[in-house]
């Protein structure tokens, strides 16, 4: 019997299957691929400094004082002009909304659309923290199915037919999380049109589409949106560092000043120094040349990562081969519970994050996520190694437990 009378909104058992994996990753003797981690060696540190500087210098007491709830006029301007020159989005600074990190953005979505019993479209898998987020303002989830190009527009149609009742379709197209695949622009397109023809809610997040170190950069759902059916969103946090907890958020004005109400009483506004900040970064900085070191070091810490995995794990493994991002996602058939593996590898003193919390429905067996942005590149031929060692302690143990 519980103590308090918590809502409903509070998982029953107060467990935080996600908060335990990360806190055993954690250990100092684990090489952990499981955090979606930054490399904090290119947080533009010194760059920063200055740019606070100069805003205590030139707008100190602004900073300092509250602030719009729907963000700093400064920074939403910098947002529109790269959103135009990056993704195609024609907008401007009203119709923007700058949050508490993109995480706040779902969250305030969630609460605008859905209520209790309500239908929402996720990918199969897709970012756990958005289930989490959804299904705490009482969502029912259906998984559309994915291939390597992401979401499946035809599977998402059928979908449509059975569940007209849909209110909101939640997609990361750009390296997504947590299988690192990219939806090309044709089947983006079809998403927008889809969301007017059946008057549903896209929310498009895309956390890690600058950090590209292969391929052609794509059009947002967003640049393809003629209803106003798609709230795009996007952060700060992997671009410059996530410590500052600054997203943003695009829509149709009516959404947006909605989300902005929402938000006024769920925080008032955002961290006002840290708005000021970065768009005097911006204005000191080259951003894209920023950009292209990150871009590099993922991409090779990737290509080690894949490499590593092609020399040491069984051969019939599945992986995807992300052009950007910081995730890959990994299925080794055979193995029947992934959370057995998981704590296999920290014998081995490897983390991952099992692919369990990332699916809405059923899961794929076997199925996990690794990062490779945050680890050293030494760390991460040992990591996958001892990985190795784990699949194929766990895999000989089935093999003993069937034949016995």
């Amino acid at each position: 019997m519980e103590m308090f009378k918590y809502s409903k909104r509070v998982p029953k058992d107060g467990s935080d299957a996600v908060g335990e994996i990360l806190k055993a990753a954690a250990d100092p003797k684990i090489i952990s691929f499981a955090g979606g981690l930054p490399a904090p060696e290119l947080f533009p540190v010194a760059e920063m400094k200055k740019a606070t500087d100069d805003v205590y210098d030139e707008n100190g007491k602004e900073a300092l004082q509250y602030g719009s709830a729907k963000g700093v006029l400064k920074l939403r301007k910098t947002i529109a002009k790269r959103m135009l020159d990056r993704e195609g989005i024609k907008t401007d600074p009203d119709h923007i909304m700058v949050s508490t990190g993109s995480e706040q953005v779902i969250d305030l979505v969630g609460k605008a659309f859905i209520d209790s019993g309500d239908t929402v479209f996720v990918e199969q898998p897709t970012y756990l923290c958005a289930i989490d987020v959804f299904k705490s303002y009482g969502a029912k989830f259906v998984s559309v199915p994915m291939d390597d190009d992401g979401m499946r527009t035809d599977a998402l149609e059928e979908a449509l037919k059975e569940h007209p009742e849909v209110k909101l379709l939640y997609t990361v197209p750009n390296f997504q999380n947590p299988t690192g695949r990219t939806m090309p622009a044709d089947r983006r397109e079809a998403l927008a049109k889809l969301a007017e023809k059946y008057d549903f809610m896209v929310l498009e997040d895309n956390p890690y589409g600058d950090i590209r170190f292969a391929g052609e950069h794509v059009p947002s759902v967003k640049s393809f949106d003629k209803s106003g059916h798609v709230i795009y969103m996007s952060t700060f946090s992997k671009i410059l560092a996530p410590g500052l907890r600054l997203g943003w958020a695009i829509a149709d004005l009516d959404v947006i000043n909605k989300l902005t109400v929402l938000k006024q009483s769920a925080d008032l506004h955002s961290d006002n120094l840290a708005q000021y900040i970065v768009a005097k970064f911006f204005e000191e900085n080259d951003i894209e040349k920023h950009i292209e070191k990150i871009s590099q070091l993922y991409g090779s810490r990737k290509k080690l990562m894949t490499d590593n995995i092609k020399k040491y794990f069984p051969k019939n493994v599945k992986f995807s081969d992300p052009e950007g991002g910081m995730f890959l996602w990994v299925q080794v058939p055979g193995v029947k519970d992934t959370t057995k593996l998981f704590n296999m590898c920290i014998k081995h003193n490897v983390a991952f994050v099992p692919g369990v919390p990332f699916f809405a429905g059923a899961e794929i067996p076997g199925s996990f996520r690794l990062n490779y942005s945050n680890m050293k590149e030494d760390q991460i031929e040992v990591g996958i190694k001892r990985l190795a060692s784990a699949i194929k302690e766990v895999l000989s143990e089935q093999t003993v437990a069937v034949n016995k």
